[in-house]
């Protein structure tokens, strides 16, 4: 028994206790009370008491006495040690006998009397369920005798459902009130004995429940293959939960007691979700009020919000047995009435016409049809799925259906919902019916969703998709279309994920022959998603315009406007609403908006530095996607998380992850993912210093001095080459991509790319004057502190640079700047190197032990033989290296030792423990 400690030792303490007592507990129907009196007789047989049962029972209320029957019946045989007076009274109230009828009193006392003969021998448990249904006759003796066991052997324990009323409530007995279980104890009782649930099952049981023990128990096997799988916005108004044989009696005989206006009143207010218990929803005015049903609260099926003032229904098994008990025109006849209740609000009054409606009708079709489209807007995809097939299946004609059945198709597979999607297109199919204009192309919009997203077939998804565009081109589409934008969207997101020029080229041809058929939105898309470097100009000014009608967005809109917004680094300002959007998204189903908007919070939190909060909505992403078998999100956000990796120096977990995603990604053209890829590689390289790896990985992206077409991280990864460039000695391909830059107009694309190509132009430079100018057009910039790890770098890379062209001391102001952010940010390996710049500028800074012990063999042998005064090219003649390979060693044992030059080598070496010695 769990969630019931303090009840348990009220009743350890009642039976251990000395001499006679009476107890009451008291709780709502199924709360756990037979239960609690269960374990109860099992303690006080274990105490040696004998134990009298007897329960109250509806059937029997108005017999007089039949309760005391079942409790005295078993002591009978102490019947002749009683007094003649006392045994008379028992014969009268037994029909052994003529004679007045005794008093309650003097029946009460006779009762004291057997039952005092009876506990002479051993003590005396009287234990009685269901006390509310006993006869009155017999709870008045009952009450008498319970206030009057005190110095008894005796003791007596009721049990009261809390909404009936009852004799017992003016017994004046002690009460121990028995409450339905806490959200945590529910959740450990339900795992206890239904474990694996499916979350939404779960989840629907822990609502309707609230917190009753009897309804945990119940549910589950009654939910499995019903409703339960679908969202509560898919049911055509409440329609209640089935409920097992058990439940429905806890209510259903007081329902059926009720006059037919109050079962019809209470019948609306259960269709249309008013609210229960706790549970009770107090934001949405417009719910149905319940009126002239008094009779239902004073039986205990209603409660006033005490808000309100409203009816409300006491709990939600109420609810869904008066749902249960109604029949299928009763039912009809209360959704007809609710629509009418509902004609202001167009989702509502459609969800009810489509319950009241068994025959084809145009009307409520049409209804549902643009309810769908308002729920579509508001991101309830799984909602519009089932209302606009509720509205095919109520079309008058076949090419209304069609269009209907194809539009619920289109709705799903956007959602994420694949599955449904294809048996949709397999009902149009079957039917015979698919005389829409747009049907045709539905099958292979779907099938290209499959492959794009399940399969990873970009290739596959791209002919598809382009095949179904030159169709409805050739078919000779004159306006703007729902389908035509739907395709050219989802070509443009194969493409992206592609990677492929050619692909994108013979797009631009495709779209630009189709002319003002191409929605504004859709040209922003293709000019930030394809090549931003080419096409980036201004997309930031159209975005902005964009998201200005924000209210009127989808969150498919919204979700795809958001990615555009990415590419020219401005997603922060649009963030809050895919943070708004994004749990309605998994609530109504819409996993595949949902997954794809973390992804863009992710990459964005990674760029702003919030690394830690990027971390957590990885793994929510990649929880996500993996459970829902999102096979291209799973590996897109198993690439971000592997960056993130690479940026916080955990290197090994970086390049794991690199690895399986280039695995996955290459052999099926995945651009976007490769070349995600590769970047981690960079990064992980520049972390560990070895910029040599750094430069081959970045020059796979693009060469130094140009940006390849299409390729997404040429812009994104300028800095990361320069540097790389540098620190190989290959200072004319650094210069010659800084300038590529520059010349490319990147600076007035987006703000971070303004911010690298300043540092790269002052890294490159050999003028210190216009290095100066450069590093303060890049420090000054107001979207600086948007993107602190690049910041950082460049306050790094001035630092170095005013150490040796300006004098120590001005080093360190950048240095320090440097120094911090890579600290809060978490970049330990660049913090390491800041600080040993500083140490090199003369301030003295903390150096951490970890660093001078991560030295490998090979390191430390190439340390010790340029500690020893011999060049690069000697030592790679001795280890049979590369000049370059060994130069990329050292540049990573100086931050390891804390040091920025060869002449502080031996000192460095000298300090490390014996053992580490070569």
């Amino acid at each position: 028994m769990v969630g019931r400690e303090s009840e348990l030792e009220v009743l350890s303490a009642f039976v251990a206790a000395p001499g006679g007592a009476a107890l009451v507990l008291r709780g709502d129907a199924g709360v756990g009370k037979s239960a609690l009196l269960d374990h109860l007789v099992g303690l006080a047989t274990a105490a040696n008491h004998r134990v009298i049962r007897a329960a109250g029972v509806e059937a029997e209320s108005e017999l007089p006495f039949a309760g005391l029957h079942q409790f005295l019946y078993p002591l009978l045989t102490h019947m002749d040690r009683l007094d003649d007076a006392h045994r008379r009274v028992f014969d009268v109230v037994f029909g052994r006998g003529e004679g007045t009828p005794p008093s309650v009193m003097t029946l009460g006392i006779a009762v004291l009397d057997l039952l005092s003969l009876a506990a002479s021998q051993q003590p005396l448990l009287l234990v009685l369920d269901d006390g509310q249904w006993l006869d009155a006759s017999s709870t008045e003796v009952c009450g008498f005798v319970g206030r009057r066991l005190t110095g008894s052997s005796v003791k007596f324990v009721v049990g009261l459902r809390s909404e009936v009323p009852s004799g017992f409530d003016t017994a004046a007995l002690p009460e121990l009130a028995v409450t339905t279980l806490s959200e945590k104890v529910s959740e450990q009782l339900l795992d206890r004995h239904h474990p694996g649930l499916d979350p939404q099952i779960r989840r629907l049981v822990l609502d309707e429940a609230q917190g009753n023990p009897l309804a945990l128990l119940e549910l589950p096997p009654y939910l499995h293959g019903g409703q339960a799988g679908r969202s509560p916005g898919e049911l055509f108004g409440y329609t209640g939960i089935p409920l097992p044989q058990r439940l429905q009696q806890v209510y259903g005989a007081r329902i059926k007691s009720l006059g037919e206006p109050v079962r019809a009143e209470l019948l609306r207010g259960a269709l249309d979700g008013v609210g229960a218990g706790t549970a009770a929803d107090r934001t949405r005015s417009t719910r149905y009020r319940m009126r002239d049903a008094d009779e239902a609260a004073a039986c205990g099926l209603l409660d006033i919000d005490p808000l309100g003032g409203d009816f409300v229904f006491r709990h939600p098994l109420v609810r869904s047995t008066v749902v249960q008990m109604a029949t299928p025109n009763e039912r009809r006849a209360a959704h007809a009435a609710l629509a009418e209740v509902h004609r202001d609000d167009a989702e509502r009054r459609a969800t009810h016409l489509a319950a009241s409606t068994v025959d084809p009708d145009e009307e409520v079709a049409a209804a549902l049809e643009a309810a769908a489209e308002s729920a579509t807007r508001r991101g309830g995809a799984v909602t519009a799925v089932a209302w606009l097939t509720r509205a095919a299946e109520l079309s008058e004609n076949r090419e209304a259906r069609s269009r209907r059945l194809g539009n619920a198709t289109l709705v799903a597979g956007d959602a994420g919902r694949l599955d449904q999607a294809r048996q949709l297109v397999r009902s149009d199919t079957g039917s015979g019916s698919n005389d829409s204009p747009d049907s045709a192309v539905v099958p292979g919009y779907i099938a290209s969703l499959a492959a794009a997203r399940e399969d990873g077939d970009m290739r596959s998804a791209q002919r598809q998709v382009f095949a179904a565009i030159e169709s409805m081109r050739t078919d000779g589409v004159r306006e703007p279309n729902e389908m035509l934008t739907r395709l050219v969207d989802l070509l443009q997101a194969v493409n992206l994920y592609a990677g492929d020029q050619d692909a994108w080229e013979r797009t631009h041809e495709l779209l630009d022959s189709l002319g003002d058929l191409v929605s504004s939105r859709s040209r922003i898309y293709q000019d930030a998603w394809s090549d931003v470097v080419r096409r980036g100009a201004g997309v930031r000014e159209r975005l902005e315009h964009a998201f200005s009608g924000l209210r009127d967005l989808g969150s498919s809109d919204g979700a795809k406007l958001a990615l555009a917004a990415y590419h020219v680094d401005t997603l922060s300002q649009y963030r809050p609403h895919l943070q708004r959007t994004v749990d309605r998204e998994v609530e109504t189903g819409a996993l595949t908006n949902a997954i794809f908007m973390l992804q863009m919070i992710m990459m964005d939190q990674i760029a702003v530095g919030e690394w830690d909060e990027a971390e957590h909505t990885g793994q929510r992403c990649l929880e996500l996607s993996t459970t829902h078998r999102h096979t291209l999100f799973v590996h897109h956000t198993q690439a971000q998380l592997g960056l993130l990796a690479a940026l916080r120096g955990q290197v090994d977990r970086a390049r794991e992850l690199q690895a399986a995603v280039d695995a996955w990604a290459r052999p099926r053209g995945i651009g976007f993912l490769t070349q995600t890829a590769d970047a981690i590689g960079i990064t992980a390289a520049l972390t560990e210093g070895d910029y040599e790896a750094a430069y081959l990985h970045a020059i796979g992206i693009t060469p130094p001095g140009t940006f390849t077409p299409y390729a997404h991280q040429a812009p994104r990864t300028l800095l990361d080459l320069v540097e790389a460039a540098l620190h190989t000695g290959r200072t004319e391909q650094a210069r010659q991509h800084a300038l590529a830059a520059h010349q490319a107009g990147l600076p007035h694309l987006s703000p971070r790319l303004a911010l690298i190509t300043y540092g790269a132009l002052a890294m490159t430079t050999t003028d210190p004057t216009e290095a100066e100018a450069h590093y303060h057009q890049a420090e000054a910039h107001p979207a600086g502190p948007r993107f602190p790890f690049e910041l950082a770098r460049i306050h790094l890379a001035h630092g170095i640079h005013q150490r040796h062209t300006q004098g120590r001391k001005t080093a360190r102001h950048s240095l320090t700047l440097a120094a911090e952010t890579f600290e809060r940010l978490g970049a330990a390996t660049w913090a390491e190197r800041a600080r040993a710049e500083l140490r090199a500028s003369g301030l003295a800074t903390r150096t951490t032990s970890v660093h001078l012990t991560e030295l490998t063999w090979q390191e430390r042998r190439i340390a010790d033989l340029a500690a020893s005064g011999l060049t690069n090219k000697e030592i790679g003649e001795r280890m049979h290296l590369s000049p370059r390979t060994v130069s990329s060693h050292l540049y990573r044992v100086f931050p390891k030792l804390g040091i920025t030059s060869r002449a502080a080598l031996r000192d460095a070496l000298s300090k490390i423990p014996g053992d580490q010695n070569v």
